[in-house]
């Protein structure tokens, strides 16, 4: 991506600008927006950034614009080098702790801590290297379900990116049957390339990670594998609300689901989805913004 546009606006005015963002139902897809606050110690000042291969023109700066319902704000125009920002932004990231996990770059040294496992994650194209609140909620969420008592037999990881929480779960549940799939084809290296780096085994037995590339739950291994104990998706509001029904197919009754990606402010549209669904709520963690969610699929649902 060689263009960059930013605006500058309050926390609540960008995050319902995301909101409206997820809401729609096309969108050009080479246009890819995210929002965050501008630093630490100014919470409630946010940046709404947008990245275009091309320089953007009138239409993609009036997609942006009517993300907002009042006065859009205005937006600057970058051209930025020819450069892999996301790798970039990732280096020499701080590890961090969620859970039982210690998750840093190579750049850092293991941690040998007792009851600790250390996981490395290289700045790498795909996204869930641990630094994001959702990535790391779930690591927590997850700690906190081994510690409750689940017990995860087949696991499946929807929109795995690194490869993170399928390492996560198979650690907490070693003799399960594992799959991460993702959309994104440049995920397929990199979750194998991670999967050497901390001694996961790529294959289709228990104890090992089974890889594929597959939109949504639309991919035979996914259907074959089911009906799974233990499901993770850490993507967004919207394809979650979509998936709802896909995901309650192929849970087991009693089964454990983990979402996130989805803003606080988007819960309650994502619980009353499950709900439809026959999930019901077994627990919640909020990191900062964002709400990872533990549902438990109703052991007597049957689709209406």
């Amino acid at each position: 991506m060689t263009w960059k546009l930013t605006a500058f606006a309050p926390k609540k005015i960008v995050q319902a600008a995301l909101l409206a963002h997820d809401e729609l139902e096309e969108w050009d897809a080479e246009l890819v927006i995210s929002g965050s606050e501008v630093a630490e110690d100014r919470p409630q000042d946010w940046v709404l950034e947008a990245w275009f291969p091309r320089r953007p023109g009138k239409a993609e700066k009036s997609a942006l614009a009517g993300l907002f319902s009042g006065k859009p704000p205005v937006f600057g125009v970058e051209k930025l080098p020819e450069t892999d920002w996301l790798t970039l932004s990732q280096q020499g990231m701080e590890p961090i702790r969620a859970g039982r996990f210690h998750v840093r770059t190579p750049d850092h040294p293991a941690c040998t801590d007792p009851g600790v496992t250390d996981l490395v994650i290289p700045a790498s194209q795909a996204f869930g290297t641990g630094q994001h609140e959702t990535t790391a909620g779930c690591l927590a969420m997850l700690t906190h379900m081994k510690r409750s008592g689940v017990i995860a037999r087949n696991i499946a990881d929807i929109g795995s990116g690194t490869g993170l929480l399928a390492f996560g779960a198979l650690d907490l549940w070693p003799r399960a049957l594992a799959l991460a799939t993702d959309i994104d084809p440049v995920c397929a290296p990199v979750m194998a390339e991670n999967c050497a780096a901390n001694g996961v085994r790529i294959g289709g037995r228990a104890g090992e990670l089974t890889l594929a590339i597959a939109d949504g739950m639309d991919h035979p291994l996914i259907a074959a594998r089911a009906p799974y104990d233990l499901l993770i998706a850490n993507i967004l509001a919207g394809p979650l609300v979509e998936l709802a029904p896909d995901f309650a197919a192929h849970v087991l009754p009693g089964g454990n689901l983990v979402l996130a990606g989805l803003l606080e402010t988007q819960e309650a549209a994502v619980r009353r989805a499950y709900r439809k669904s026959g999930f019901r709520l077994a627990a919640r963690l909020v990191n900062g913004d964002w709400s990872i969610l533990w549902l438990r699929k109703r052991p007597d649902w049957s689709p209406q």
